[in-house]
């Protein structure tokens, strides 16, 4: 696989598959690992930072998951190609602005991917469409004690495995759902719902974790702490509580459908009617727009060969980097929102002409 495959290829946490996909876009599950007797990134000086990816270079090689994985060293990108990859989950933002010794592993269909050298000498990380933490966590699972039979971790009987933020002690696994939850916004409930997952250890965070707003009514919801609690717990804890959120979602769409379904109609036809045939948009209002879209499709109001496949693989299309890749050259602002609107038109065959 090369970098330029990556825009061809679905990614699999897009796929609209798995439990519940009609309000659980994806779920991830992602260790934080460091090795034995070398500082943390933010500390590791220049030969310290080279070691860390030659050893787990190696350990990447020996392993049954990376082979023929994607190794892209961050140096090597310019900054449309690391904005691209943040977009596809592939690594953070925090691991694209310092990318001096630092690397990022992507496996077949981008199921796992490995930041090097981020806060942590690994954060390994797997997705999976639709809600399926458990079949993340089997995956993920398999790959840890596979690296550990390479590499020796930094390891404590007392503390569990020792992280650069305490928040991640333990067992240094957070796992994090990213739900669509259109009518918890539209009834206002959705304020409420996330205060009481805060007092239940959970965080909400916006599309693209920490530090971003939930625009198009996207929440990524995950644990806060790790220390303390085996990864089972862990995970029988967050899943238990998304099945509620999830729960409350149905029983909102349900209410809105039942007391209001002609105004509820008519916003998500002219969110359709706008994406159809807009020349100029802005990634915010087209997010905005396709969250109502993807009501639409799932409440089955919007029938013209539209799935909520479609509907993701669009989504990601039309993020600025993915735009400029596809046009294969840089875009200004204006630009991107007039290529935006020109391919959403294309795609659901909207007005082209006028």
């Amino acid at each position: 696989m090369k970098f330029n495959d990556l825009i061809k290829q679905a990614c699999e946490w897009l796929k609209g598959t798995g439990p519940n996909s009609n309000i659980v876009i994806s779920s991830r599950i992602r260790l934080a690992r460091n090795l034995k007797r070398i500082p943390f990134s933010h500390w590791a000086n220049k030969k310290q930072k080279e070691e860390v990816l030659i050893r787990a270079k190696e350990a990447l090689a020996a392993s049954n998951y990376t082979k023929g994985a994607l190794f892209l060293q961050l140096a090597d990108l310019n900054n449309l190609d690391k904005q691209f990859l943040i977009e596809r989950h592939l690594i953070s933002k925090e691991h694209a602005l310092r990318p001096n010794h630092r690397a990022v592993v992507i496996g077949d269909r981008e199921i796992l991917s490995i930041m090097i050298n981020e806060e942590d000498h690994l954060r390994i990380q797997v997705m999976q469409s639709g809600f399926s933490l458990q079949e993340a966590w089997q995956i993920i699972r398999n790959i840890d004690e596979e690296f550990e039979k390479k590499l020796d971790f930094a390891y404590s009987q007392d503390w569990g495995y020792l992280t650069a933020c305490p928040t991640n002690t333990g067992t240094g696994l957070r796992a994090s759902v990213m739900l669509h939850l259109p009518a918890l916004v539209m009834t206002r409930q959705i304020n409420k719902v996330l205060q009481a997952i805060t007092k239940l250890s959970l965080t909400a965070r916006g599309f693209y974790g920490e530090g971003t707003e939930a625009s198009g009514n996207f929440f990524q919801i995950s644990n806060q702490v790790t220390l303390g609690h085996s990864e089972e717990d862990l995970l029988d804890n967050i899943e238990r509580i998304i099945k509620q959120v999830i729960g409350h979602e149905q029983n909102a769409r349900k209410a809105l459908f039942e007391q209001d379904r002609p105004r509820v109609e008519d916003r998500i036809w002219r969110a359709f009617a706008t994406l159809k045939n807009a020349h100029i948009i802005t990634s915010k209002e087209a997010i905005d727009l396709f969250s109502k879209v993807r009501l639409g499709v799932d409440a089955g109001i919007l029938k013209e060969g539209l799935d909520i496949q479609t509907i993701n693989r669009i989504f990601i299309l039309i993020q600025p980097a993915h735009l400029q890749k596809i046009e294969r050259k840089a875009l200004s602002p204006q630009e991107r929102d007039i290529k935006r609107a020109e391919l959403i038109r294309k795609e659901l065959g909207g007005n082209r002409d006028v």
